[in-house]
């Protein structure tokens, strides 16, 4: 099964335990705190479009991406709804080229550790350097191997593998242990990987 059929039959069926309803609090921490300066942002991933749609709120401009059309259009759904202007848009970020680039930001929850190989992890860097001005940030949360393996769970990498496959093409800032923002009282242990491009 094709990657997209897999996203598309999940959501189809509402096994979807990482849409989680709001932002992920791991970007909204590092957006309130660091701070992030609004600018274009792109959301890799975006799922139904709760992280897009904040990072909206916050005066960024943002396109989100996903495979799923099915996620697109419930962003869209969502978008449309309020006063937040937000681009949606279905696409495979691993071989396309998205519009209204160099963005500033860019953004993926769980993206970057679902690829696989390590040329896969590298291609995805790339493309994210492509789409980032100089000097521009990507925020990444990446399931870690340093917790066991769940069944089921995110694919999981280690430092080593991000390291690799990254800095090529980017600075890591910080690479912090954490959780991925969750409903379920278990959630999974994560890096919270923070990158400039070079």
């Amino acid at each position: 099964m094709a990657k997209n059929e897999h996203f598309e039959e999940r959501y189809a069926k509402g096994q979807i335990p990482w849409d989680i309803g709001r932002a992920d609090r791991n970007l909204v921490e590092l957006v309130e705190k660091r701070p992030v300066v609004a600018c274009r942002a792109l959301d890799i991933g975006c799922g139904t479009g709760d992280s897009s749609l904040w990072l909206a709120s916050k005066n960024f401009q943002v396109t989100g991406v996903d495979l799923s059309w099915l996620a697109i259009e419930k962003a869209r759904e969502k978008a449309n709804k309020g006063t937040i202007d937000c681009a949606f848009i279905e696409a495979d970020f691993l071989v396309s080229r998205i519009d209204n680039r160099p963005f500033g930001f860019v953004f993926d929850r769980g993206c970057f550790h679902s690829l696989n190989s390590g040329e896969e992890h590298r291609a995805f860097a790339e493309n994210v350097a492509f789409h980032l001005e100089k000097g521009g940030l990507w925020f990444s949360l990446i399931a870690s191997a340093d917790a066991p393996q769940r069944d089921p769970g995110p694919p999981r990498l280690s430092v080593c593998q991000i390291a690799t496959a990254v800095e090529p093409f980017f600075e890591i800032l910080s690479l912090a242990s954490g959780h991925l923002d969750s409903n379920r009282p278990d959630p999974v242990r994560c890096w919270a990987c923070l990158m400039l491009r070079r």
